[in-house]
């Protein structure tokens, strides 16, 4: 049997609607939730970009789901030791129902600092490497 889940789009929501929607979807009977997490949205008209981490907090207390980011790059913007630190923070506050999903990021939301942005196979070289990093940790 097919599960369903519910996506949060943090470029298009600010938190307070992310939470309602999260509980809607609860209440719908949607079996998950996964939640982006950048820095910019994807376009002008969006408008949002809420920091995930403190949405997963809220998103604990909120709903009985499970949750997984989709998905958090830790290299360019974010540490992998932040982002373990982040994560196991995360699964200890929904009683385990918390999974990280990592990706090598995209320049178009990603890329805020102004640093020059790797080629993909470097980036996907570097996750390899944080990826690592964090199960260490």
């Amino acid at each position: 049997m097919p599960e369903y889940g519910y996506f949060l789009s943090c470029e298009q929501y600010g938190p307070a609607e992310l939470i309602e929607q999260a509980r809607m979807a609860e209440q719908a009977g949607f079996q998950a939730l996964w939640i982006s997490d950048h820095y910019h949205p994807w376009n002008g008209e969006q408008g949002q970009s809420p920091f995930v981490w403190s949405v997963i907090g809220a998103l604990s207390d909120a709903v009985s789901l499970p949750i997984e980011t989709a998905v958090t790059c830790p290299t360019v913007r974010i540490h992998p030791a932040v982002v373990a630190q982040a994560a196991a923070t995360s699964a200890v506050m929904t009683d385990g129902r918390f999974r990280l999903g990592v990706g090598t990021g995209e320049a178009l939301n990603e890329h805020i600092f102004g640093d020059a942005w790797p080629a993909a196979h470097i980036r996907l070289e570097m996750l390899e490497e944080a990826i690592l990093i964090m199960r260490r940790l």
